[in-house]
């Protein structure tokens, strides 16, 4: 990982330009994804590559790692929920992440759908072969994955236009009042620490929906869904309003009931793309969980 730290000494030019002529290892599309990303900061804040800055600006750059160029299929055990000729319905276990990146090159949720469908190889993004949305590493639950390229498109637009209906199971400290209720705030990259994200003034718009299923002592189980879907959101959210998922050490604490956070993908609504047909899929608390839970009750 790269860094920068750059202060304005005129005004006017664009932000995207002014990152592009001050590193010159990147193009001015690379450095507008990474404004996109929240990795380029002015001032300590989230910024639009339109931006005009100022003199005095301070502009902060972070270039991660490059992932790798070509991804390998592996062997790699899915289970299946359910699969038709566009796409594949998964239970992600925890700790497999989605795509290559800095840090876990291989052994992801990518390798294994490429060694499971092999012909993905020549269908879109060679590094995420039908990856239409994400789940953190260490979140476990339904996923999509798409088979081709129409399919790849369909369910794509469907998360764009916010229509599919993504439900998790939470574990937070604490008794969450009231019992239901959407918590909004804008996020961005935390620009104190550039690894996470944080509510932040000029972030992007979040908002997350909650319902508690259930008390279980100084414990509140939830429903959570999240009617956008920015990175970390859940986590981000629950943590700014003082009820940070159990096992979060990144932004809460670790928990002695579990090696990982308490959140669980557990239900997928969308359309098929070959019927518009509306459907929706569930994977079952897995077995970590379910142990967290009886711990505490």
């Amino acid at each position: 990982m790269t860094e920068y730290r750059f202060e304005v000494d005129a005004a006017g030019l664009r932000l995207d330009k002014y990152v592009g002529e001050r590193c010159p290892e990147l193009s001015r599309t690379h450095a507008q994804k990474l404004i996109a990303a929240g990795f380029i900061t002015v001032n300590g804040r989230a910024a639009r590559s339109s931006l005009k800055l100022e003199r005095g600006d301070r502009v902060d750059v972070v270039i991660p790692p490059e992932p790798p160029s070509r991804l390998t299929p592996e062997a790699i055990p899915l289970k299946i929920i359910y699969e038709d000729d566009d796409l594949l319905v998964v239970d992600k276990p925890a700790g497999l992440a989605v795509h290559p990146a800095p840090g876990h090159p291989t052994r992801t949720l990518a390798n294994a759908v490429l060694g499971y469908l092999p012909g993905l190889a020549e269908e879109g993004d060679s590094l995420r072969p039908g990856i239409v949305h994400r789940l953190d590493k260490d979140t476990s639950g339904v996923m999509l994955v798409a088979k081709n390229r129409l399919a790849q498109a369909n369910l794509s637009a469907q998360f764009k236009s916010r229509s599919v209906k993504k439900t998790y199971l939470v574990l937070v400290k604490g008794r969450l009042t009231p019992e239901k209720g959407v918590i909004e705030a804008d996020i961005g990259r935390d620009p104190r620490h550039r690894q996470r994200m944080a509510v932040v003034a000029r972030g992007r718009e979040a908002r997350t929906a909650y319902r508690v299923k259930k008390y279980l002592g100084n414990y509140s189980l939830l429903e959570i869904t999240p009617e956008t879907g920015r990175t970390h959101q859940i986590r981000v959210h629950l943590a700014a309003i003082g009820f940070p998922v159990v096992g979060d050490a990144t932004y809460g604490v670790a928990s002695p009931h579990l090696a990982r956070q308490f959140l669980h993908a557990s239900r997928l609504g969308f359309r098929l793309p070959s019927t518009g047909e509306w459907v929706e899929f569930e994977a079952a608390l897995p077995e970590d969980l379910q142990k967290a839970l009886r711990s505490i009750s």
